[in-house]
């Protein structure tokens, strides 16, 4: 049972506002507040005020700014999108603030204390030297038109595969796009960069592509382009050449065939921790997010790094405002300069489709807690943990470097990971407040809880619950140290939640830039 002191988290003196650990109905002491009274009903997760605000004034959580006061707030009040916006003179947020910040570059980086011996998985060593933590077929499309067929073939072996222990699956990887789109530009060469990431990741055994035959996105072009050469792992057709869809269902279902038995050889052995990509993702954020899971996978990404492997942190919009964290630990000027570069190139794209960056908050966000986009920046940005930022990708961009990288995706979760993935993820944590469900074979993705509630709530679906740090049962490096374990188990292995209950196919979303024609 909580305590009349236990009922709100202060994250810094210096903060305007502390967060509700549970529900504060109006009248409630805040103890240590000095003995405030709460003066309305403030749910879970949301922030009350614990001194005054004036209109025009900034508003302080994590002793950074998340927005300025759209009218007086007195302490005591629930301070959320009724009174605190981006911007100083209205709830649209006339002032972007970025153009204030400084980014102190590289002021902040540091050795790294790399642990030795390193940790190590069981994991699959390709011939060439690169390590898988899983072992699929994948069937890779080129346009939507190929993708039922796809699913046949996949279809096929779904349940089907007993005498072959060592293949995870043969997995049919689906999107809408590929056509009614210029054949070259922006658009396509991020489709075919997402294609070739996906064709080239050593979690697939082997690759068949089906293309329809008079895409936009040819195949052959695409193949040829990205350097990819027909072999026993690699191969590729047309349904228009193989005389459509029966003909190509069967001709997959052969080809597939053919591979099984060589794929089960595999074997898996222990491998060094730095053979690890990490994807960093969160979704369905709340007002924990930035206090529990996101801290916690900080300190684990921390623990990889430290072990020579990599981390990915993405979602550029959601670093919005809280970049100039990341820039400080830049390991040089160039770097953080890259970073800078996506964040005009978001400010600009949205900018032209008539959006703004505080679009995001999502509704379920602010459900949740979160009030602006600063506010859930600053919270999706610790995830990235402490360590020094040692390069920034495009999307979908092979990721060669070791330690914390950024790469520029989207904050909608299917595309920011399947960039993560064609990058190099071999596995993803998806930290979530709201209950987010997702899968991204065939790299295994691990759920983590910003709360007790929606751990017990969801347990099906989530793999660790963080929110022993809202309960103040664990500390963050704690809880950190579990998510890293649980890597470590999933890379050799272990299933997780979300691949027992059959995720991963349908979250192949390549990131679709462009007018569709």
């Amino acid at each position: 049972m909580l305590q009349a002191a236990d009922l709100t988290i202060r994250l810094s003196p210096d903060d305007d506002v502390v967060i509700a650990r549970v529900a504060l109905a109006p009248g409630t002491t805040l103890v240590k507040e000095g003995n405030l009274a709460v003066a309305g009903k403030v749910p879970a997760g949301h922030k009350v005020a614990v001194r005054e605000v004036k209109q025009g004034q900034p508003v302080r959580r994590y002793n950074q700014i998340i927005g300025f006061a759209t009218r007086h707030i007195r302490p005591g009040e629930h301070v959320h999108v009724q009174n605190l916006a981006m911007g100083a003179e209205g709830p649209q947020g006339s002032r972007p603030l970025l153009s204030e910040r400084d980014y102190a570059f590289c002021t902040e980086v540091k050795p790294v204390d790399y642990l030795q011996p390193a940790e190590s998985f069981q994991g699959i060593v390709r011939p060439d030297g690169r390590v898988a933590t899983r072992n699929y077929i994948g069937i890779l499309t080129s346009v939507n038109c190929s993708a039922t067929v796809a699913r046949m073939v996949a279809d096929h072996f779904r349940n089907n595969l007993g005498d072959y222990p060592n293949v995870d699956g043969v997995v049919a990887l689906t999107h809408k796009t590929g056509c009614g789109m210029a054949s070259e530009g922006e658009g396509m060469t991020l489709l075919r960069r997402t294609m070739t990431g996906y064709a080239r990741h050593p979690n697939f055994f082997s690759v068949l592509g089906i293309g329809l035959g008079c895409e936009a996105n040819q195949i052959r072009v695409w193949m040829d382009r990205a350097g990819l050469k027909s072999s026993e792992k690699l191969q590729a057709f047309t349904i228009q050449d193989k005389g459509g869809t029966t003909k190509s269902v069967r001709a997959g279902i052969a080809r597939v065939k053919e591979l099984l038995p060589e794929a089960n050889r595999v074997a898996r052995q222990p491998v060094p921790a730095s053979h690890l990509t990490l994807g960093l993702e969160c979704g369905g954020s709340d007002g924990y997010s930035g206090i529990s899971a996101n801290p916690a996978l900080g300190a684990a990404a921390d623990l990889l790094v430290r072990h020579g492997g990599t981390a990915i942190l993405s979602e550029t919009p959601e670093i919005y405002g809280a970049e100039h964290l990341l820039t400080r630990r830049a390991v040089t000027r160039e770097v953080g300069e890259k970073l800078l570069a996506r964040i005009r190139w978001w400010e600009d794209y949205t900018a032209r489709n008539r959006m703004e960056m505080n679009n995001n908050p999502s509704p379920g966000n602010k459900a949740g807690g979160l009030t602006t986009i600063l506010e859930k920046s600053l919270g999706a940005a610790a995830k990235g943990g402490t360590c020094n930022l040692v390069d920034v990708y495009e999307f979908a961009e092979t990721v060669t470097a070791r330690g914390l990288v950024f790469m520029d995706t989207p904050g909608y979760d299917p595309v920011s990971v399947t960039g993560h993935v064609a990058g190099g993820a071999n596995v993803v944590c998806f930290t979530t407040g709201r209950g987010s469900v997702f899968g991204c074979k065939p790299a295994p993705s691990l759920k983590l809880a910003t709360n007790t509630a929606l751990y017990r709530h969801m347990e099906e679906d989530m793999d660790i619950n963080c929110g022993t740090i809202v309960d103040g049962e664990e500390t963050v490096a704690q809880a950190g140290g579990r998510i890293f374990r649980l890597v470590l188990e999933t890379a050799s292995g272990k299933r997780s939640k979300s691949e027992l209950l059959g995720f991963g196919e349908d979250e192949f979303a390549p990131w679709v830039l462009g007018a569709t024609m």
